[in-house]
C-alpha cells in the first residue's frame, strides 16, 4: 500500500488541499474530475469541498467528481459506485431497510415498560430507550455481539450489575426477534453492512477511475475494511488529516486515547501501514508552518513524557505569530468579543472567519449579537427543535393539558405568538388582558376550564369575556380532558395534540395549520408528528398524565437547520464540521473544561471494566477526537483562543489544553503576547453609553383639584413616609396587580384572624361560652376556609390561629372580670377636617373599641410588627392617635364622645412561642387626649402643607424606605438612590 497513504498537514484546509490536488491531477481536462470519486465523512463535508472547487477553479464551471458520504452512506450511492451487479452489491441491495430512529426508539420503550416490574413512566421509558438505542449503536459500529454480554460479570459482583445485565436481556434477546418480524436492521448494523458491501464491490472489478478517501479518521472495523479497499484499488488513495509524521517514535508510541494523534495511530493500524510510510498529498504549504506545529505537539505530549516541558527543545517565538488567547469575565461578553471578531473580518474584501466551538449555548450568542449588525449567521449544529417557536408552543400545548389549565399554564400559551383563537392576534391579545385582570390574577381559581369559567361568571366581567372564554375553552378541553384521564392512546393523544395546537393557531384570515407548519420549524415539527403517529401504532395506553412528558421526551434530539441565509464569509461550525474547512481567521471558543473537551459521559450499562473486557472504546476516545479537532483547528495561520471565566454565575475552569499549553510556554520562555487590539473593551465599549445622567428623585405637582381630599388612618403614615405612594395611588389612579396563581399572604391571614375575631365577639358580647375555644376554632375555619388551599395554611397558619384563639380567650376572660367589654369591632368611622383647598376627608376602621369603668380603649389587632411606642409619640405610626382623634370628634356612630379616651393599645398576635401580647401605648405625659390633639394638628399641618400647589409629592423624603412599597420601581427609587449628592 505504499504511497496509498496520504496525509494533509494540519492548518492547510483538508477540502482546500484536496480540490487543488485533484484540479492538478486532472490537468486541465473537464471531464476527468467527472470520472472520479471521492469518499467524505459527512454531507456538509461534500458541501465544504464543493466550495473548495469553486476557490480553487477561480470561478470556472467544472464538472465536479461524485461525492460519497460514507456517514450517510445509502444504497442508491453503492449500486452507482459499483461496476456491475456484483454479489456484494446485490447482497446489499437485498438488505432489509434500517429502521427509523424514532420508531426503534418506541418500540424499545414498549419493551422496557413490558420489562419493569416496578411502576415507571412512560416518559421515563423512552428516555431508558434512549440509551439502550445509544448502545446498541455503538456496539455494532465497533462490530461486537451481545452474546458477549452472557458472561461479562462474574457472579460475586455487585448485584447492581447483575440487574442490569438482566435488564439488557431486552436487546440480546427480545430486541432481535423485533427487528426480524419488521424485517428491518439497526440503523448502525445496516450502515456497517452497506459500508463492508462497497468494500467487497470495489475489490473485483475495480471502479475505472480514481476514488479518494478524504477526511475519515474512523476507526470501526465497517470504516477501517471500506479504507483498506479504497488503499488497494489501482487509482485509490486515502488522505488523512492531520497526520503528525514529526513525532518521535518515543512518543508516538506512548500516546494514549486522549491524545489527537490516537484516532489516526489506530486507523493506520488498522490498515497496517507504519506512519513513516504516509507521504504528504501535496508539497505543505506555509498556513501556519512548522513552528506552529512544533508547538502543538509538544502541548499535546503525552502525560508520560511531559517531564520535557520543563525545557521543551526546538520552539521559538515564531510558533506564536497568529495565536491570541482572550479570556472573558463572562459567556456574554466572550460572545461579544467573538462577534466583534467576526465582524471585523468582514472588512477585508474576500477575508473569511468562523468560530469553531461544541458549545451550542456561545454559538446562539454569537449569531445573536453578529445580528445587532444585520450578519445572519446559522450555527450549523441547527437549534433545538423544543427552542423554536413552534417546539416551545407544542410543549406549552402539552403543559396546559398536565397543568390542568391552571392560570400561569394558561397565559403561557396564550401569549405565545401563535396562539389566536381564530380571532386577529391583536384582538385575541387584548382580550387575554381583560380576562388576566379580571381572574387569573390573584388567588388561583378552581382547577380546569370549569373552575375557570365559574371564577368568570362570579366577577364583573362575565358578560363581556364570557363567549370569549367558552370558545377558547372549546378549543382546549378535548386535549385536557383526555390528558386528565387514565388508559390513553399515545397516538389518539397525539391527535388530540396537534388539533388543539391547530385550533388554538388560527386566525380570522388564516388557519391554524397553514400557521403552525409553514417555517422551517414548523416543517421539522411536522415531521417528527408523522414519524410518531406511524412509531406510536400499537403502544400500550398511558396515564393522560404521562403524556406531556413522553411528547418532550421524543423531541428530544431533534433539530432545525436552515436550508438558507447561511453567510458566504462568516460561519459558525461544531469541531467535526469544521474538519474539511479552511478560514482566514478562526475563534476557538468555549474552551472551558467540561465544555471543550466535555466530560466522558457515565455509562448507565457497564462500568469502565465492564466496557474493556466487551470490547469497547474507552471513554477518552471522544477526548482524543475532540483533540484531534482542536489541534486541526488551532494550527490554522490566524488563531484566538477564547473562553470565559465565569458561564451562569459559575467558576470555570480553563480547558486542558490552555493549561498545557501555558505549562509549555512557561517552560520554554514564550509568552502569548496580548491582541493586537483589546477586544473586551471593545466589546464593552459598544454597550456604554458616553455618559452617564442618573435620573433626579421624581416631584410631581398635579394640580390641587387633582390631589386627593380623602384618605385612610392607614394612608396617613404613607402619606408621610412616602407621599409618591400616594400619589401613585390616588392621583394616577395605579393599583398593583396581584401576582398570578399568588399564593395567600399575611394581609389574608390578618384578614382572616380579624374576622374571627370580630365574628367570635359579636356573637358573645357579654358571657364567654363554656365552649369558648371550640366555638372561636369554628368561626376560624370558616374564615380560613375561604382562604385558597395550600400547604402554608394546613401547616403553618393554622396552628398559629389556634394559639392566638387560646391566648385571646385568655385575656378576654380577665378583661371581662375586669369590667371591660367590647362595644363595637370592625367598625368604620368618618370624620370631615377643614382644609385651605377645601373639606379633607378622614376615615377608618377600628379593629375593636371597648368600654371599661375608666372610660373608653381603642384596639389595634397586629399580626405583623407593631410600631413601637417611640414611632407612635413621635408621629411617624399616627393610626391609634387619629383613631382617638375621631372618636373624640363623633366620628365612630355608636360611641359616645364624652366618654374619657383611657386607652390605646395594640393587640399582638403572632401565634408563636408568645402567641399574643397586648402593647398600650404610653404618652410622655400620660394624656392620651393631648395625644390626639397632636395628632390632629399634625394631620391639619400635612394637608395644609400638601394643598399648595408647589408642594411635591416626593418619594422617601425622610430617606426611610417604608416596609412595604408597590410604587418603588415606578419612583426608580434603586436608581437614584444609589449614590450621589443629594
Amino acid at each position: 500500500m505504499t504511497g496509498r497513504i496520504l496525509t494533509i498537514p494540519a492548518g492547510q484546509g483538508v477540502a482546500d488541499a484536496l480540490a487543488r490536488g485533484l484540479l492538478a491531477q486532472a490537468g486541465g481536462d473537464p471531464l476527468a474530475l467527472g470520472a472520479m470519486t471521492v469518499l467524505l465523512p459527512t454531507r456538509r463535508a461534500g458541501a465544504t469541498l464543493r466550495d473548495a472547487f469553486l476557490r480553487a477553479g477561480e470561478g470556472t464551471p467544472l464538472l465536479l467528481p461524485r461525492l460519497m458520504p460514507i456517514g450517510d452512506i445509502d444504497a442508491d450511492a453503492l449500486s452507482l459506485a459499483a461496476i456491475g451487479e456484483t454479489p456484494a452489491v446485490a447482497e446489499a441491495l437485498a438488505l432489509p431497510p434500517a429502521i427509523a430512529p424514532q420508531r426503534r426508539q418506541i418500540l424499545l420503550a414498549r419493551l422496557v415498560l413490558a420489562r419493569q416490574e416496578q411502576g415507571i413512566g412512560a416518559d421515563q421509558a423512552m428516555h431508558l430507550a434512549a440509551a439502550l438505542a445509544r448502545l446498541i449503536d455503538e456496539v455494532q459500529a465497533e462490530g461486537l455481539g451481545f452474546d458477549r454480554l452472557a458472561g461479562l460479570v462474574p457472579e460475586e459482583l455487585a448485584e447492581h450489575w447483575q440487574e442490569t445485565l438482566r435488564f439488557l436481556e431486552i436487546v440480546t434477546t427480545v430486541w432481535p426477534g423485533v427487528l426480524r418480524d419488521l424485517d428491518a436492521l439497526d440503523p448502525a448494523d445496516w450502515r456497517a453492512r452497506l459500508t463492508l458491501a462497497q468494500a467487497a464491490a470495489w475489490t473485483a472489478p475495480p471502479p475505472p477511475g480514481p476514488v479518494i478517501s478524504a477526511g475519515l479518521i474512523g476507526t470501526n472495523p465497517s470504516d477501517i475494511a471500506l479504507l483498506r479497499a479504497v488503499a488497494a484499488l489501482p487509482q485509490g488513495a486515502v488522505v488523512l488529516p492531520g497526520l503528525d509524521r514529526g513525532m518521535d517514535e518515543d512518543t508516538w508510541a506512548q500516546i494514549d486515547d486522549s491524545h489527537p494523534q490516537q484516532p489516526l495511530k489506530l486507523l493506520l493500524e488498522g490498515l497496517g501501514v507504519a506512519r513513516a510510510e504516509v507521504a504528504d498529498w501535496l508539497a505543505p504549504a506555509a498556513a501556519a508552518g512548522p513552528d506552529r506545529s512544533a508547538l502543538l505537539r509538544e502541548v499535546m505530549r503525552p502525560a508520560a513524557t511531559t517531564d520535557a516541558w520543563r525545557n521543551p527543545a526546538g520552539l521559538h517565538a515564531a510558533a506564536l505569530d497568529g495565536l491570541s488567547r482572550i479570556d472573558c469575565a463572562t459567556a456574554q461578553e466572550e460572545a461579544g468579543v467573538i462577534a466583534l471578531l467576526l465582524r471585523e473580518a468582514l472588512e477585508t474584501p474576500g477575508r473569511t472567519a468562523a468560530l469553531v466551538t461544541p458549545d451550542r449555548a456561545l454559538a446562539r450568542r454569537v449569531a445573536a449579537q453578529l445580528g445587532r449588525w444585520q450578519v445572519a449567521v446559522d450555527d450549523s449544529a441547527g437549534r433545538p427543535l423544543a427552542d423554536t417557536p413552534v417546539g416551545a408552543y407544542l410543549r406549552l400545548v402539552g403543559d396546559i393539558a398536565f397543568r390542568d389549565a391552571s392560570p400561569l399554564a394558561l397565559l403561557a400559551l396564550l401569549k405565545h405568538p401563535l396562539a389566536a383563537g381564530g380571532e386577529a392576534v391583536g384582538t385575541f391579545r387584548e382580550t387575554l388582558r381583560r380576562l388576566e385582570r379580571a381572574v387569573l390574577r390573584g388567588p388561583s381559581p378552581e382547577s380546569g376550564t370549569a373552575g375557570l369559567a365559574a371564577a368568570l361568571a362570579a366577577s364583573e366581567a362575565a358578560d363581556a369575556l364570557g363567549p370569549w372564554l367558552d370558545r377558547v375553552t372549546a378549543i382546549l378541553s378535548p386535549f385536557v380532558a383526555a390528558v386528565r384521564a387514565d388508559g390513553q392512546s399515545p397516538v389518539e393523544l397525539l391527535r388530540l395534540h396537534v388539533a388543539c395546537a391547530e385550533s388554538l393557531a388560527a386566525t380570522d384570515a388564516e388557519p391554524g395549520p397553514a400557521r403552525l407548519w409553514r417555517a422551517e420549524d414548523g416543517e421539522a415539527a411536522q415531521a417528527l408528528v408523522d414519524e410518531l403517529l406511524t412509531g406510536f401504532d400499537g403502544f400500550p395506553a398511558i396515564p393522560g398524565q404521562d403524556w406531556p412528558g413522553l411528547f418532550e421526551a421524543m423531541m428530544d434530539g431533534a433539530v432545525v437547520r436552515p436550508r438558507w441565509g447561511r453567510h458566504p464569509r462568516l460561519a459558525i461550525l461544531g469541531p467535526v464540521e469544521a474538519r474539511m474547512a479552511r478560514f482566514d481567521r478562526i475563534v476557538l471558543g468555549g474552551l472551558n473544561e467540561g465544555s471543550w473537551p466535555a466530560a466522558p459521559a457515565a455509562d448507565p450499562w457497564m462500568s469502565r471494566p465492564m466496557r474493556q473486557k466487551f470490547g469497547l472504546p474507552a471513554p477518552e476516545r471522544r477526548i482524543g477526537l475532540a483533540a484531534n479537532d482542536f489541534a486541526q483547528a488551532a494550527a490554522g495561520a490566524e488563531v484566538f483562543l477564547t473562553r470565559a471565566e465565569k458561564v451562569d454565575g459559575t467558576p470555570t475552569v480553563p480547558s486542558r489544553w490552555l493549561l498545557r499549553l501555558q505549562a509549555v510556554l512557561d517552560g520554554a520562555g514564550l509568552a502569548l503576547a496580548p491582541p493586537a487590539r483589546d477586544w473586551r473593551a471593545l466589546a464593552r465599549r459598544i454597550d456604554q453609553p458616553d455618559a452617564v445622567r442618573p435620573v433626579a428623585p421624581p416631584a410631581p405637582r398635579p394640580p390641587v383639584a387633582a390631589r386627593p381630599r380623602r384618605l385612610s388612618v392607614t394612608q396617613i403614615a404613607t402619606w408621610m413616609q412616602d407621599p409618591y405612594a400616594i400619589y401613585a395611588r390616588q392621583v394616577l389612579q395605579l393599583k398593583r396587580l396581584d401576582p398570578i396563581e399568588a399564593e395567600p399572604g399575611a394581609a389574608e391571614r390578618g384578614t382572616a384572624i380579624h374576622d374571627a375575631l370580630a365574628a367570635f365577639l359579636q356573637a358573645w358580647p357579654e358571657a364567654l361560652p363554656p365552649d369558648a375555644l371550640d366555638r372561636l376554632l369554628a368561626l376560624g375555619r370558616l374564615e380560613f376556609a375561604r382562604l385558597p388551599p395550600g400547604p402554608d395554611i394546613r401547616t403553618f397558619w393554622w396552628p398559629r390561629f389556634a394559639r392566638i384563639a387560646g391566648w385571646f380567650l385568655e385575656a378576654e376572660a380577665r378583661l371581662r372580670a375586669a369590667g371591660r367589654r367590647a362595644i363595637l369591632t370592625e367598625q368604620k368611622g368618618v370624620v370631615t377636617l377643614p382644609a385651605p383647598a377645601g373639606p379633607f376627608t378622614l376615615s377608618g376602621q377600628a379593629d375593636r373599641i371597648d368600654r371599661g369603668p375608666d372610660g373608653l380603649v381603642v384596639v389595634d389587632y397586629k399580626t405583623g410588627t407593631v410600631p413601637s411606642n417611640e414611632q407612635i409619640l413621635a408621629g411617624h405610626q399616627p393610626q391609634l392617635p387619629l383613631e382617638a382623634m375621631m372618636i373624640r370628634a363623633g366620628g365612630f356612630t355608636g360611641v359616645p364622645a364624652d366618654l374619657v379616651l383611657a386607652g390605646l393599645e395594640h393587640w399582638r398576635l403572632s401565634g408563636g412561642a408568645v402567641p399574643g401580647e397586648i402593647k398600650p401605648v404610653k404618652p410622655a405625659e400620660g394624656d392620651l387626649a393631648a395625644l390626639a390633639e397632636q395628632a390632629l394638628a399634625g394631620l391639619l399641618g400635612l394637608i395644609a402643607r400638601f394643598d399648595l400647589p408647589e408642594t411635591p409629592y416626593l418619594s422617601q423624603p425622610r430617606g426611610v424606605a417604608p416596609r412595604f412599597s408597590d410604587y418603588a420601581h415606578l419612583a426608580r427609587v434603586k436608581e437614584w438612590s444609589a449614590g450621589g449628592e443629594g
